[in-house]
């Protein structure tokens, strides 16, 4: 082999090996979308010390490369979210998180609507194949026996229907504490939002269940 021969041979190599370098590194990390509304968002709290954050910070310390992108918009309802999840799924996007449904409860809205909306945002999310962790949410009895049973049954009905993975509520890190006086502590002043103590208590109740989102997302990359 002459010497054009083996520089040539020497280039391609070498291009190859920083193809393949530069597609792995890539292919490393996990994108997870978090889609869902002001507990997502953040409400009233500096950006470091929203859930998204400390979420990623979380799942980096339990050793994944992986970043969390905050598509949590306050006020939103499932509605909202089944109207933007197609341009929340980019191509980066390998996972996504499902939080929505308070908003729907303070306003009163028909249980089969929020559920029609979810089912909608579970559909797009399987038609280019990305799994989801779908988190549920829970309506106060003053609605109603058979409103409560509507809404709080529809989360695990559609992480059955779709297969996802499933989590009953993003407040299961608080619920722990036991008693309502000592979640005070948690939450901010409107009693309806955590504080970033209380966030902080909330990631690392989800973080489990995130980090299997993150290990299905990376075998479906």
């Amino acid at each position: 082999m002459g010497y054009g021969a083996i520089t040539a041979l020497r280039k391609a190599l070498i291009a190859g090996l920083f193809t393949w370098c530069g597609f792995a590194a890539t292919a490393e990390q996990v994108v997870i979308a978090a889609l869902g509304d002001s507990l997502t968002q953040g409400y009233g709290l500096v950006e470091e010390s929203g859930f998204v954050p400390q979420l990623e910070r979380w799942l980096q310390t339990q050793g994944a490369d992986v970043r969390v992108i905050n598509a949590g918009v306050s006020g939103d309802t499932t509605a909202g979210g089944a109207a933007r999840v197609d341009w929340t799924l980019t191509p980066d996007v390998d996972g996504m998180i499902v939080a929505l449904g308070g908003n729907d409860l303070l306003r009163g809205i028909d249980p089969a609507v929020s559920k029609a909306n979810l089912r909608r945002i579970l559909d797009v999310a399987r038609g280019v194949n990305v799994p989801v962790l779908l988190i549920g949410m829970q309506a106060p009895g003053n609605y109603g026996a058979d409103y409560k049973q509507a809404f709080d049954g529809m989360y695990p009905d559609l992480a059955k229907e779709f297969d996802v993975l499933f989590t009953a509520s993003f407040f299961e890190g608080l619920a722990a504490e036991g008693d309502p006086g000592a979640v005070s502590q948690f939450m901010q002043s409107d009693g309806i939002h955590p504080n970033a103590d209380g966030v902080a208590k909330i990631v690392e109740s989800l973080g489990p269940s995130v980090l299997k989102l993150v290990d299905q997302a990376g075998q479906a990359e």
